[in-house]
């Protein structure tokens, strides 16, 4: 269980994000659902790239022995949360400039 936490709390993260990013952004939003969805697909990519830039990839940071300090907690919340906000953004953007709704 502790190896999978690291990628929940960035998939939550990034769900988060994503919907934070909706209500800042209300141009680019895509519906709390679909903010959710693309937020958590996200968190995953960000934490992982933030991960391999940082601290060794999510390999490292899923291993049991890398433990649960507060650093490595925050660094997924951070690489979920801003992850899952800027893919949300992307898609918005991509589906506004593609004739979508607004």
């Amino acid at each position: 269980m502790e190896s999978l936490l690291p990628i929940i709390i960035s998939l939550i993260s990034g769900a988060a994000g994503g919907n934070i990013a909706g209500a800042l952004l209300p141009k680019f939003s895509l519906g709390t659902a679909l903010n959710s969805l693309t937020g958590i697909l996200g968190g995953g990519l960000g934490s992982t790239i933030i991960g391999s830039v940082l601290g060794g990839g999510a390999a490292a940071a899923t291993a049991p022995a890398a433990g649960l300090d507060i650093g490595s907690i925050l660094g997924q919340v951070a690489g979920g949360g801003v992850g899952g906000g800027a893919l949300m953004v992307i898609v918005g953007l991509i589906r506004s400039l593609l004739g979508g709704r607004r």
